[in-house]
């Protein structure tokens, strides 16, 4: 007896782990037809063999750099936050089922997902992340210096450029309350700071470096309050921004648009959602602050906006205000080629 050779999947999902992938195959009704488990060294050879079809999983660590894996096969890849995979989950939890929760999810034509990024995003990326966790640390131990300070008497002011001047004041004192040990570790502590300043200092300028070559980075940082460290997050968190219809909906995703909570017809608008990237959130929003002090608003458009602005809500909403401005500003120029920002002094136009 001939029997039918099995049907290809239309659609796959993988749930991803450090050693085993989960893989569930569904057909073009949405049954499971499929059900395999793979080591990290044999599930490429099997999305190597298979047929071109639709692929998804969950956006965790790992699943950028399969995903490209999986495009140079030929497969088309849809990356799924996982709070968008969950509601999927029918009952009980294990690996086969988030594989088949995410095989369904990919599959529904309003689902959201996440970009698959190029290497040179990642590696931006990584640059920036390392110099976030070097001025945390930095952080951390001048914290931790003015705490040891204060147990023997000694305050100093907050700030980096005031601690660096302070901590050599205060090691000189033979005055002081401070013990020899405990000298000698402060001293410890100021050369660590002084090994971390260097490294902060390395990675900005190979940030700068990068900026100064892309093109599109230079566009951006003819937007007010957007300069190297803003322009290449933004890059290397969006890329093309192709995957956002309008400008609101990249300010949505960075969080700077008010969160919704509405019912019975009846509009409530709260504080924004913070949602999405809270890094490049916060770098928009230094910009924008520092917009606010600095900028000279007769030489600018966007100086009688804030103007306006100032005059009826607080400095912190003008602040949110602008830094969603500048996140639709900058998804403008990064869609368009050639676009620039246009200062338009309104003494002139």
């Amino acid at each position: 007896m001939i029997r039918n050779a099995p049907k290809p999947a239309a659609v796959f999902g993988v749930d991803l782990g450090k050693n085993l992938f989960h893989v569930v195959g569904l057909d073009e009704r949405g049954f499971v037809i499929q059900r395999a488990k793979f080591r990290r060294d044999t599930v490429l050879a099997f999305f190597q063999r298979a047929s071109p079809t639709l692929v998804g999983m969950e956006a965790c660590p790992g699943s950028q750099w399969f995903a490209r894996k999986l495009q140079a096969f030929g497969h088309q890849v849809r990356i799924v936050p996982a709070q968008f995979v969950k509601p999927f989950v029918k009952s009980q939890k294990n690996d086969t089922i988030d594989a088949e929760a995410i095989a369904e999810a990919v599959t529904r034509p309003t689902m959201r997902f996440a970009q698959v990024r190029t290497v040179e995003q990642i590696d931006i990326q990584a640059l920036h992340r390392m110099r976030d966790q070097l001025v945390s640390s930095r952080t951390r131990l001048i914290n931790q210096a003015r705490a040891f300070c204060l147990e023997y008497g000694v305050a100093m002011r907050q700030g980096v450029g005031v601690f660096r001047l302070d901590l050599p004041r205060v090691l000189a004192d033979d005055s002081n309350d401070l013990t020899p040990m405990m000298r000698q570790m402060l001293a410890e502590i100021l050369e660590d700071i002084a090994h971390v300043d260097r490294r902060i200092v390395s990675v900005t300028r190979q940030v700068e470096a990068l900026a100064d070559r892309e093109d599109r980075a230079r566009r951006l940082m003819t937007i007010p309050g957007i300069g190297p460290l803003a322009a290449t997050a933004l890059l290397a968190a969006i890329g093309d921004g192709r995957q956002f219809r309008r400008a609101r909906e990249l300010a949505a995703w960075l969080g700077l648009t008010p969160r919704e909570y509405s019912t019975g017809g009846k509009t409530t608008l709260l504080g924004i959602s913070k949602r999405g990237n809270r890094y490049v959130r916060k770098l928009l929003v230094h910009g924008a602050r520092s917009c606010i002090t600095h900028m000279n608003r007769s030489k600018d458009r966007i100086g009688e906006w804030l103007d306006a602005l100032e005059s009826r809500m607080h400095l912190n909403k003008v602040a949110v205000a602008m830094a969603a401005k500048m996140a639709r500003m900058a998804w403008a120029i990064i869609v368009r080629p050639g676009a620039m920002y246009d200062r338009r002094d309104p003494a002139v136009a």
